[in-house]
């Protein structure tokens, strides 16, 4: 055995450090809860917003400015030319030659979406919006100019390991979990969000070497900065998508020595642990609960698992301590989860039942050596960024990927949490609303958060794979993990959301709400207010894309809520990809809502009306 114990030992850590830590931490953040009282009576109201004042939200802007946000955004509602804009792009290139192209685009697309080349032609920008009230969110957005193959080969290499590879096409995942060839290329059907093809591991640290940067820059020009990292760029997808519990030599926590166990669990095996745990729920007569309100009863789990063959009853007893799940005489999903996590040896006997066949399956897949190590130097980048944004006073948001990534990702950013978010909300964890199980993502980990002690930090999104993945589902055939309709989707946000600020009120906790959606901002401030929760606690952070929705942005922040742009920036030919993104992004969203483009006009007719197209920012 190599690593069992990674996340016994993590939280054995945690746990006194938090008790050590918490009389400071209270001294340093805001008052919570029924303390906040006194901080706010001498505190000023909270300001009203108005985002259809288009004078207000504009005023950062030239005249020039808004004429360009107004032509750009109407071209990204034309079906027609964004059917061809690809084609377009590369007859203009021709054309007009690489250095009139390059301008054409700095004074058009380019422009309206991506800061500039690096990070010194940026920081005008930064230091433009900054002083308006809106921070930045750095995003390196240089991608591969890969083809359709080349991005399936890559991809279908990096998701199998070599034991997989030497059973002649069998295997033992969920259909989930399968790489599948017709979705070798992971950006078909994805808007916005940046895709990493795993190439090598010296690439892996290119990656990281570009994430510290970003943390650099976001430290340096914000007391209170954020910065985003992808997992998947900093190892092969194998590792968050196989069935595993893997052991390795421990990188986190201080732990170094190699008969220390790291244990880590990833997607199938989380999905499927869970399902069997929902299977008993069903059994007992539980099902239809919510996730964190799901308790089985211990006694009759275990006559189950005896019954299935699993294990016998001495070893089942061994399992279902006082120690590890205390003497209520029932266990909940976390609870579970930590059966898992705990310094026996169930590990040996993980099986679960497969329903179709009836026969006992288990959840462990071997790797060879060469993939040990780089399972190890994946983690080993994951704690290098964690320790540099702490360093820098930077908060961390790790990116939401697709499902069959997801579980993974999740569990590896709370191991982050626990570790780092012990004083305040340092990483965050993304949660994509527009799942069916987004509100039992976020119940179960605000419910752990508060047993373990350590601070909650979230970012709400809709997501940005629903086309990706509800064809996926349908081809591979399984069930599309995606809320039916955008109402569905829009109501499952307001819940998460609801959810969390109630939270707020009592808790050391944080939530970027990262939406372009007038509405859920407006439900946003309204419920601030009912709960008493003050833009100057800085618990409650908004998001929106640069080029995008300045007329939510600017009047937020010059109304003193923190409010930040995810700010792209990289060379134009390299970014080319991030910007058809972005363009079919807004053919979806601005088609079919026009407020934007409507408040742009409004305001360039109010200057030309009033003499102020020469407008200054000021």
């Amino acid at each position: 055995m190599y690593l069992k114990r990674i996340f016994f030992v993590l939280r054995s850590g945690v746990s006194r450090r938090a008790t050590q830590s918490t009389a400071q931490a209270t001294s340093e953040l805001p008052a919570a809860g029924p303390g906040r009282g006194a901080a706010e009576a001498v505190r000023s109201p909270v300001p009203a917003v108005d985002f259809g004042n288009t004078q207000e939200a504009y005023r950062s802007r030239y005249s020039w400015e808004l004429a360009r946000s107004l032509l750009v955004l109407r071209l990204c509602a034309s079906p027609a030319l964004l059917a061809r804009h690809e084609q377009l792009l590369h007859l203009t290139r021709r054309l007009l030659g690489q250095r009139l192209f390059d301008r054409l685009m700095k004074m058009t697309f380019y422009g309206q979406f991506v800061a500039g080349e690096d990070q010194e032609s940026i920081q005008p920008l930064i230091q433009h919006n900054r002083a308006f009230g809106v921070g930045s969110i750095l995003d390196y957005s240089v991608e591969e100019d890969l083809t359709p193959e080349e991005a399936e080969r890559k991809e279908m290499e990096s998701c199998t390991s070599a034991v997989e590879r030497d059973s002649r096409g069998t295997s033992k995942r969920e259909k989930q979990f399968q790489a599948h060839r017709a979705f070798g290329d992971r950006r078909g059907g994805v808007v916005s969000a940046r895709t990493y093809f795993y190439a090598s591991e010296a690439k892996c640290d290119s990656h990281m070497e570009t994430f510290l940067r970003c943390i650099e820059a976001s430290g340096g020009a914000s007391e209170d900065g954020f910065s985003a990292i992808k997992l998947s760029a900093l190892g092969r997808p194998q590792f968050l998508v196989i069935l595993s519990i893997f052991h390795l030599q421990s990188v986190w926590g201080g732990v170094c020595t190699c008969d220390v166990r790291l244990q880590l669990q990833f997607s199938d095996v989380l999905t499927k642990w869970r399902r069997f745990f929902h299977q008993m729920a069903a059994e007992q007569g539980k099902a239809g609960l919510a996730a964190v309100d799901t308790k089985l009863e211990v006694a009759a789990l275990q006559e189950s698992v005896v019954k299935m063959g699993i294990a016998s009853r001495t070893e089942i007893e061994n399992w279902f301590t006082a120690e590890t799940l205390g003497v209520s005489g029932t266990l909940d999903l976390l609870d579970w989860d930590s059966l898992i996590d705990s310094k026996t040896e169930l590990s040996k006997h993980l099986v679960v039942p497969n329903m179709q066949t009836g026969q006992l399956e288990p959840l462990l897949s071997q790797f060879t050596k060469e993939e040990e190590l780089q399972m190890t130097r994946m983690l080993q980048r994951m704690d290098v960024l964690a320790k540099k944004a702490s360093e820098a006073g930077v908060r961390l948001m790790v990116d939401a990927e697709q499902t069959y990534f997801q579980p993974a990702i999740s569990r590896l950013t709370l191991e982050m949490q626990r570790r780092f978010n012990v004083e305040k909300p340092l990483i965050f964890n993304t949660y994509q609303c527009y799942l069916k199980d987004a509100y039992d993502n976020v119940t179960l980990d605000v419910e752990l958060a508060r047993r373990e002690g350590w601070c909650f930090g979230a970012k709400l999104v809709r997501g940005a794979y629903m086309a990706q993945e509800r064809a996926r589902a349908l081809e591979i055939g399984y069930e599309d993990p995606i809320n039916p309709t955008y109402e569905a989707t829009n109501t499952m946000y307001h819940r998460c959301l609801n959810y969390v600020l109630e939270e707020l009120k009592h808790a050391r906790a944080a939530v970027m709400v990262a939406s372009h959606n007038e509405d859920t901002v407006r439900f946003t401030l309204r419920r601030m207010e009912e709960l008493g929760l003050h833009p100057a606690d800085r618990q409650v952070y908004f998001g929106q894309l640069l080029g995008m929705c300045d007329q939510i942005s600017f009047p937020l922040g010059q109304a003193g809520f923190p409010v930040y742009k995810y700010v792209p920036y990289g060379p134009v030919m390299e970014v080319l990809p991030y910007l058809s993104r972005r363009a079919l992004e807004n053919s979806g969203v601005m088609k079919g809502a026009q407020r934007e483009r409507q408040l742009l006009w409004q305001e360039l007719k109010r200057r030309l009306r009033t003499g102020s197209l020469c407008h200054r920012p000021a």
